[in-house]
């Protein structure tokens, strides 16, 4: 699994191992008891670079959901891509287009009052799936902006979750 990450992610993962097992934040301790786990190196670099991250994930508008599984009960924190749609963050359950959804996407379902870190913000969102037509345009506009989610739906026969994540103090 390591060798198929970009270089700068590889790096990261190395020196931030440690380091990441133990970090507390404002919203919890972040954990990883997988040496394997991609996502790490990636939280870590978003957390200290205000938001920002590099490698294949440079110049995407990233945020951290921060959530609980619906089985385990456990914290739980995954970086995806988003889309504004005015006061709303819009996730896209792609999975790089495998044939099930990811596992954030049942957490989400079980669980949707959520925090997220865009930036150095934290926000207290509720999750809500869009479906249909605006589903549908949400899809095909972040398609447009990012081939790659075209190429993820084309992957596979379901049809990939839109999640709209709603600030609380907006509803």
């Amino acid at each position: 699994m390591l060798a198929n990450l970009p270089r700068s992610v590889t790096l990261a993962r190395s020196k931030e191992k440690r380091f990441w097992r133990t970090q507390e934040t404002d919203i919890g301790v972040t954990m990883s008891s997988s040496t394997s786990d991609w996502n790490t190196p990636i939280i870590a670099e978003f957390r200290r670079s205000h938001g920002k991250v590099g490698g294949s994930w440079k110049g995407a508008p990233l945020l951290l959901l921060n959530h609980t599984g619906a089985r385990t009960g456990k914290a739980r924190v995954n970086p995806v891509m988003y889309l504004r749609d005015g006061d709303r963050y819009l996730v896209f359950a792609s999975k790089g287009g495998a044939d099930r959804n990811p596992d954030w996407y049942h957490n989400l379902k079980a669980h949707p009052h959520i925090k997220i870190e865009v930036g150095d913000e934290v926000v207290a969102v509720q999750a809500e799936e869009i479906k249909g037509p605006e589903r549908d345009r949400f899809y095909a506009l972040q398609s447009s902006l990012y081939p790659r989610f075209a190429d993820y739906q084309k992957r596979t026969k379901r049809v990939i979750p839109v999640m709209a994540l709603t600030p609380e103090t907006a509803r």
